[in-house]
């Protein structure tokens, strides 16, 4: 294992510092308690940053709104999927026996979720600057360009959108509860809109597929009310 955190290191262009943070990046929940979803959260956000400031120089031209699209591409689970694919990590993902064996090393939502931990480990290991380099490299063989913004949207960015769009601050997602066992867990989400004083919940087969059930129910609210 040495040799292949070695190899994934020169993929990545970083040697860590900290050589802690790309193991428990690479660490699920079925593995052990101390796994990498609170780095998944830290790395989520420099993602969005990375991507936006990209995004930002490269198409100069495109309006805020448009920009979101086109950023929600880049940074959906497919996209990070493929990303990680590229960087072979499924071979290097510690996960429990039991997630091991259901298929858990080529899950999508798995390794997206590790690729983006490992985005947060970089930015812990050496700062932002690291990070937003691991991100623009990263992104080298992904087309970017304004037909992006065509593409459907999911409910995380539609509501995002919508509330943007309504000048109001970006929903908040927190887990409400794990269900099952750790092989195969469900997430209870619940997505709040401060402003409005909603709260509305979705459940899924991982934290990012949870946020998107309870996206869907507050727009589902929103245009109940006649809001959306």
């Amino acid at each position: 294992m040495d040799g292949s955190l070695a190899a994934l290191q020169a993929r990545l262009q970083h040697t860590f510092s900290d050589p802690r943070l790309l193991q428990l990046a690479l660490t699920h929940r079925s593995f052990s308690a101390d796994h990498n979803e609170r780095l998944e959260f830290l790395g989520d956000s420099v993602l969005n940053l990375a991507v936006s400031h990209l995004l930002y120089m490269r198409l100069s031209a495109l309006p805020e709104g448009d920009l979101s699209r086109v950023r929600a591409n880049l940074v959906k689970q497919d996209t990070l999927h493929r990303l990680a694919v590229g960087l072979a990590l499924s071979p290097l993902l510690r996960l429990g026996e039991g997630e091991a064996r259901s298929g858990g090393p080529n899950r999508p939502s798995i390794l997206a979720d590790a690729l983006e931990a490992l985005i947060g480990a970089v930015y812990l290991d050496a700062g932002f600057a690291a990070a937003q380099a691991l991100v623009h490299r990263l992104y080298e063989s992904v087309e970017i360009n304004p037909r992006m913004e065509a593409a459907a949207k999911d409910p995380k960015t539609e509501l995002q959108e919508w509330l943007q769009g309504h000048k109001m601050k970006l929903p908040v997602y927190r887990v409400a509860a794990t269900l099952g066992a750790a092989h195969k867990q469900t997430f209870d989400v619940e997505c709040e809109v401060p402003e409005l004083g909603f709260r509305e919940r979705g459940i899924g087969g991982s934290r990012r597929a949870g946020e998107q059930a309870a996206a869907a129910a507050m727009l589902i609210r929103l245009k109940a009310r006649g809001a959306a």
